[in-house]
Formats: C-alpha cells, sequence, structure tokens
C-alpha cells in the first residue's frame, strides 16, 4: 500500500537536485562574467583581456610593434590574441561547468547550455 511513497521520496530528491544544480549555474553564469582570462601572440607582445562569456575587456600592446610598415603583422596579432583569449575563455567556462556536473553525479564532459 505505501509502496508509492518511496517514489515520491526519490522523486523530491531529484528535485531538491535539480535546484540545486539551477542554482549553481546562476551563481556560475554570474562568474563567468567577472572571471577573466589572457590571451596573447607574439610572444606577448600583444595581450588581450576577456571574461570567460567571451567578452573582450582590455588589449596591451608593446609600443615596438607600432611601424606603419607592419600595420597587417600588428592587425594579425591583435586578431591571434582575441582569438587566444576567447578560446582560453571557453576552455575555462567548460572546465568551471565540469566542476558543477562532476559534483552533481553527472559526467564531467556534460554538455549543458550556458
Amino acid at each position: 500500500m505505501f509502496k508509492g511513497l518511496g517514489q515520491m521520496g526519490d522523486m523530491a530528491k531529484m528535485m531538491k537536485a535539480a535546484q540545486e544544480m539551477q542554482q549553481k549555474m546562476a551563481a556560475l553564469q554570474e562568474e563567468m562574467r567577472t572571471l577573466t582570462v589572457e590571451g596573447q601572440s607574439g610572444a606577448g607582445l600583444v595581450k588581450a583581456t576577456c571574461t570567460c562569456k567571451g567578452e573582450l575587456k582590455g588589449l596591451d600592446i608593446d609600443p615596438s610593434i607600432f611601424n606603419a610598415d607592419d600595420k597587417e603583422v600588428v592587425e594579425d596579432l591583435i586578431l591571434a590574441a582575441i582569438k587566444d583569449a576567447q578560446t582560453k575563455a571557453d576552455a575555462r567556462a567548460k572546465e568551471e561547468m565540469g566542476k558543477i556536473t562532476e559534483g552533481m553525479g553527472l559526467p564531467k564532459d556534460m554538455d549543458l547550455p550556458f
């Protein structure tokens, strides 16, 4: 007669776990907006800083590369530094997400939406 109560208890645990994960995801979303990574190119001559959401926050360009004859090279270095920062941001975001999913008993590489 009371066999169904066991299933209700399991459902309540699942709902609580889902609610906890939702709270952790919201906190991670906020953290990804402020957590930054730095990408580089040209052996550090150009550095780009972006959030783990991929938003570019800053550029640091060594003045030694400013030469009118090297305009295209400089532009390529800037793009490369930005792409490097965005790649690192994506990797860091996945790493942080993996910590949450693993903590919930899910596979670390489970791809949840951001």
